[in-house]
């Protein structure tokens, strides 16, 4: 039974990626920082494992680590966003964001390689945005964060592909999560109709293109954008 570590794993993008690896037969672990009753939620719907742990501290994630029996699929979807402008974020809650949406994945790349070295085979798969893609306005520090996330998984692929780790990247759109929570409704209103398909997102789309990704034996390298075509 291969095992998958999902982070993030209490909400959203993260849990939809805890049900779509439960239901595939997978051994479940997932990552969570605070919200203890939506851990417990999702670790009762789908028998996956929680583990309190903020992945932008290394120490706490090598400890979480140490839990792990094995590892074959690493799914960094633990993220935070924050709306404004640039000049108006105070420099600790850049700092924060960064230290989340990128030191995290460091953090947990670190982490899970003993594993995937040890048997020469691995599967890395990250969650940007289309933000990351091509930015957003009075969203600066989260659409830096989102393209680094971008860059870093190329570089991933591109270093762990000869010890037989893949590594790709899923850019979601505008997704009907709690993260749209503080968007008001004809705003999500007016992001619904410019995107070609004429829906919003949902975390379950989302969830089945990372297990496509961690399953496809041939790619690595890749962003796969999974936005409607909202960003084309």
């Amino acid at each position: 039974m291969d095992t998958a570590l999902i982070t993030g794993g209490s909400r959203g993008i993260g849990a939809a990626a805890v049900a779509w690896f439960a239901r595939r037969g997978y051994r479940v672990y997932f990552l969570y920082e605070k919200d203890h009753a939506a851990a417990r939620s999702v670790a009762q719907a789908t028998g996956a494992v929680p583990i309190c742990c903020d992945v932008a501290r290394g120490a706490a994630v090598q400890k979480a680590f140490r839990e792990l029996p094995d590892l074959d699929v690493l799914v960094c979807a633990a993220g935070i966003s924050m709306y404004g402008l640039l000049s108006a974020m105070p420099e600790e809650d850049w700092d924060r964001i960064f230290d989340v949406n990128v030191k995290g994945i460091y953090h947990c790349v670190k982490a899970a390689m003993p594993f995937f070295l040890r048997k020469q085979k691995g599967s890395i798969v990250t969650v940007s945005s289309m933000w990351g893609q091509v930015g957003a306005s009075c969203e600066a520090a989260y659409s830096a964060t989102k393209g680094a996330v971008i860059a870093l998984t190329k570089a991933l692929a591109k270093e762990l592909g000869p010890s037989g780790v893949r590594a790709n990247c899923v850019a979601p759109g505008v997704i009907a999560t709690d993260m749209c929570a503080g968007i008001d409704p004809q705003s999500l209103e007016d992001l619904r109709q410019d995107t070609p398909v004429g829906r919003l997102g949902t975390a379950e789309d989302v969830a089945g293109a990372i297990g496509y990704l961690a399953e496809a034996d041939f790619i690595t390298g890749e962003v796969l954008s999974v936005n409607g075509g909202y960003v084309i």
